[in-house]
């Protein structure tokens, strides 16, 4: 299991590196995911929301992986 709540720059990156790192099967956290919700504003465009937006936009795109997401807190 990997749990990523790190620099949230660089969230792809550590997407990247996860896959090679945790076994098939695994399990890959990613914390903050909905960032208190700015990553739907339209009007929040600083860098780490940017960051997790990207991040959020790639995963459905990922065949070697199957999403959930459970909202705890600010997600």
């Amino acid at each position: 299991m990997a749990f990523v709540d790190a620099d949230k720059g660089n969230y792809t990156r550590y997407f990247d590196r996860c896959p090679t790192l945790v076994r098939p099967g695994g399990l890959i956290l990613f914390d903050n995911t909905l960032w208190d919700g700015r990553v739907a504003d339209p009007d929040a465009r600083d860098e780490e929301t940017r960051a997790i937006r990207a991040l959020n936009d790639r995963l459905p795109g990922d065949r070697r992986m199957t999403l959930s997401s459970v909202q705890i807190g600010d997600g």
